[in-house]
């Protein structure tokens, strides 16, 4: 079973491995094959989300596609009907499209596994206190990526020359290369509504 990520940047790749493990919890008989809609490449990339969509979909044939867009100060449900309308315009022959809209933005959904992002910082035997926020107050935070980016360079227990050496934002897409169990996500409404969305879309795969 191929899918496409289309996300804001390159830094929310790091949604695929989640993505995969729900489709691995969703189709346990199934093969995943994952693919990063890369448009960075492409000489003149379109702005308009419909034509993302319509270009991510022609360069990475898929059999499901996810649509990502960062909630930022935006309520989750206009992000949701962003896409879901930018989908309507699209290509008329495309494969289902889920809307993945974390709130804040992506790295609220990496903040809850001390150990990943220990490891992602070089450092998986580390002590240093780690300064996570409780699992349920993660889509409050007002910006959750940079307090991912201080507790990396934290985690990494790196000083002077080589912690200014350290880069977060590279370590930041690691963190769920490290992670094998994302159900703790699901005590968040945004994250439900993503695997409440995928199972609808699920039901319409040949």
């Amino acid at each position: 079973m191929r899918y496409t990520l289309l996300s804001d940047g390159s830094s929310d790749r790091a949604l695929i491995p989640i993505l995969t493990w729900l489709l691995r919890q969703a189709l346990p008989t199934s093969a995943i094959e994952p693919h990063w809609a890369d448009l960075r490449r492409v000489p003149e990339p379109p702005s308009a989300l419909a034509e993302r969509i319509c270009l991510a979909i022609e360069l990475y044939p898929c059999d499901l596609l996810f649509v990502h867009r960062d909630a930022e100060t935006a309520p989750m449900t206009d992000r949701v009907a962003e896409i879901r309308t930018a989908v309507r315009e699209s290509a008329p022959t495309r494969p289902p499209a889920v809307c993945v809209v974390p709130v804040r933005m992506t790295e609220a959904w990496l903040l809850f596994d001390e150990d990943a992002i220990r490891s992602a910082a070089g450092n998986p035997n580390g002590r240093v206190t780690l300064d996570l926020p409780a699992i349920g107050g993660l889509e409050a935070i007002p910006d959750p990526k940079q307090l991912l980016y201080d507790c990396l360079r934290e985690a990494s227990e790196l000083y002077g020359r080589r912690l200014k050496k350290f880069r977060p934002a590279a370590r930041a897409v690691q963190v769920t290369q490290y992670i094998s169990d994302y159900s703790p996500l699901r005590q968040l409404p945004a994250f439900r509504a993503l695997c409440d969305e995928l199972a609808l879309a699920v039901q319409q795969l040949p």
